[in-house]
């Protein structure tokens, strides 16, 4: 299990202002991994993959802004 926690800039959230995990910004290979899970980042700033743990946090200083 994965315990890493990725930076992640603005421009690496989706429109809704998410990430999947697994992910390759994470090194991960997606075919590899646990099932396909969407987190909301925007909503708080991070987000933690129920499966393997990896937490998804924006970079100090980053915003996102819905399109």
């Amino acid at each position: 299990m994965s315990k890493s926690s990725i930076e992640l800039l603005a421009k690496d959230l989706n429109l809704q202002g998410g990430v999947y995990c697994p992910s390759p910004l994470a090194d991960m290979k997606i075919w590899s991994g646990h099932p396909k899970v969407y987190l909301d980042v925007a909503r708080t700033g991070e987000a933690k993959c129920p499966y393997c743990g990896t937490v998804y946090k924006l970079k100090e200083g980053e915003h996102f802004a819905a399109h």
